[in-house]
């Protein structure tokens, strides 16, 4: 018999009608660390060649996603200081992988863009991402990913989740 506290074995194929038990929840965080660190060896490997890390990946995936977005607006999103972000922005600027624009209404508010460098780049660190889910969501099937999808939403803070329901 293993330790209350220590979720082992082989995932599990049918649901588990016990799954608020705490033998559960532990598996559940196991898993999300293991998948954590299995989806982000890749980018770190990729980025520490560059000399960079992952919350310069995350600005770079904002910011592709939404270009013309301001430090303001990320600031909300990635959740630095301004002034980490600042410093994280401008070593982006500084190796070409995005730009600072200048807005025609406000001279103030800088809407940020990733440079072709830059989109070169987004696709390496979250194109093996996207592949690699793909093939999972395919395995797991629509209603397990809508399920998945749902208890991802149910861990992010509301500020996160405002964030997630307008974004496309």
């Amino acid at each position: 018999m293993t330790d209350p506290k220590t979720a082992r074995g082989v995932p599990h194929t049918t649901p588990n009608p016990l799954f608020l038990r705490d033998q559960e929840l532990t598996r559940g965080v196991e898993l999300l660390d293991f998948a954590y660190r299995a989806l982000t060896a890749e980018p770190d490997r990729i980025l520490g060649g560059l000399g960079l890390g992952r919350n310069h990946r995350r600005v770079i995936h904002f910011v592709g996603r939404q270009p013309g977005m301001t430090l303001a607006d990320l600031v909300d999103i990635v959740r630095l200081t301004k002034q980490s972000l600042s410093r994280t922005i401008k070593e982006l600027e500084a190796k070409g992988l995005i730009t600072r624009g200048a807005s025609q209404r406000d001279r103030r508010r800088r809407p940020l863009r990733l440079t072709e460098q830059g989109a070169e780049l987004e696709e390496r660190l979250n194109g093996g991402l996207r592949r690699r889910l793909a093939l999972a969501y395919r395995a797991a099937g629509a209603d397990a990913v809508a399920g998945y999808h749902q208890v991802l939403l149910g861990l992010v803070d509301e500020r996160a989740r405002r964030h997630l329901m307008g974004a496309s």
